[in-house]
């Protein structure tokens, strides 16, 4: 939110002031927190003094120049580096440490307060909120690092190399029969997908698989519910009965997690589609859930799982054959449209889904903006998404055998005859 307040010139000039010394005074309580047990001092370059006072040389500098010229911050601001180079070359040769942070965070305070005195106050508060953030998350960060594997790490820089760069100079038109194949279109929701589910996937990655089944698992059926469907049930064919149960639980939430997905990547594309589906993804997720809640209550309270089986979706392979499936389901949808009706896209939809629901929910929800009818998308995203789930009933019979399968795909096959029955008689 932008919060913009009127002052008189004179009140003016103390507020601008106060901010560049509050800047300081923030970025500085979090470096001095940060040090406070450095008991030789080879981090402590400054705390919260040091800090306030950048900020509010900035901020003086920044008043001064309106009278002195341009000039005048930028002198100050190179004898600042130079202090600050003089620092941390002896800090270098007398403790062997190589970090800038604290460097960097003091040129940066001191920028913020000219700012500040530039006009630009919102940005630089949230600018200096942001960067407080950024240093408090010091070991969070540090692990993130830790655990990410080069070839996640690669996988991701392709993925923005193609989003960044590649992605704006798609065409952004229709091509082929039926103007059906958008290049720009396809990869814009090829990202978004892939962006959605590498959310779950580092939080999977992060929360760890100490940190609770409930929650890897809902996190872990945002990259794929079927693969922990089928990991899972493989898992439970040699488990004990109470490890089962807490398999059973995983399985379920990871199912539940479908729906808000789907609605949520229905509502960037086609905000209609999802105020339509929601009751009955509601009525879906609820009886997905509530024999996993009866599973819960009655399963040991620890247990650990691991997930090492998700699949990177950030992985440049897997990226471009769902832009290819996404491709063909939107130029098949086209087709069938014109020459079967709305009979064809079901017959698609029910095809599309024993693989994959985002492709068909999102050519749907495109199409919805085009001129198909609302209710024929949400009736085949429905039609998908229940196809889907009796695929993953089966996927658990076929896995496992008798630990988890029925107990797991009875609830999912209800869900697909419920969620049909419903779509059909609201819609």
């Amino acid at each position: 939110m932008n919060v913009h307040v009127e002052f008189s010139p004179e009140l003016l000039v103390y507020v601008n002031l106060l901010v560049s010394l509050m800047i300081g005074a923030l970025i500085g309580l979090e470096r001095g927190w940060s040090s406070r047990e450095d008991a030789n001092g080879t981090n402590h370059i400054g705390g919260i003094r040091t800090f306030s006072l950048i900020g509010l040389l900035g901020g003086v500098s920044s008043l001064l120049s309106q009278a002195l010229g341009w000039w005048l911050p930028v002198v100050a601001l190179a004898g600042i580096a130079i202090l600050l180079a003089v620092s941390y070359a002896a800090r270098l040769r007398r403790h062997g440490d190589l970090s800038m942070t604290t460097h960097i965070a003091l040129l940066l305070v001191f920028c913020l307060s000219l700012m500040v005195g530039a006009g630009f106050m919102n940005e630089a508060i949230a600018v200096a909120v942001a960067t407080a953030v950024i240093l408090s998350l010091k070991p969070v960060l540090h692990s993130w690092v830790q655990r990410l594997t080069g070839e996640e790490l690669r996988a991701a820089l392709g993925l923005l190399v193609l989003s960044f760069l590649v992605l704006p100079v798609l065409p952004n038109r229709g091509f082929g029969p039926w103007q059906a194949i958008n290049p720009y279109a396809i990869w814009w929701m090829v990202v978004l997908v892939a962006g959605i589910s590498f959310v779950g996937y580092v939080a999977v990655k992060v929360a760890g698989a100490r940190k609770g089944l409930v929650l890897t698992s809902f996190f872990a059926g945002m990259v794929s519910s079927t693969a922990l469907t089928l990991q899972f049930s493989r898992m439970a064919r040699n488990a004990e009965p109470e490890m089962q149960r807490w398999l059973c639980v995983g399985v379920l939430v990871a199912c539940a997690t479908v729906y808000p997905r789907m609605l949520l990547i229905a509502s960037i594309v086609n905000i209609e589609v999802p105020f339509t589906l929601w009751p009955v993804f509601a009525l879906m997720a609820g009886i997905t859930l509530l024999p996993a809640l009866f599973y819960w209550r009655g399963a040991p309270r620890e247990a650990m799982v691991q997930h090492e089986y998700l699949p990177n979706p950030l992985d440049l392979s897997s990226a471009l054959l769902f832009g290819v499936l996404l491709g063909a389901i939107m130029f098949l949808a086209k087709a069938l449209l014109a020459l079967f009706g709305t009979s064809g896209l079901f017959v698609l939809a029910g095809l599309s889904g024993i693989s994959d629901v985002d492709a068909i929910n999102l050519s749907f929800s495109r199409m919805a903006l085009e001129g198909l009818p609302l209710e024929t998308a949400v009736r085949g995203i429905t039609l998908a998404v229940a196809v889907n789930s009796v695929v993953k009933g089966g996927l658990a019979i076929f896995a496992n055998g008798a630990g988890l399968s029925w107990r797991v795909a009875a609830p999912l096959f209800l869900v697909a005859v419920a969620g049909l029955g419903v779509m059909w008689w609201l819609v």
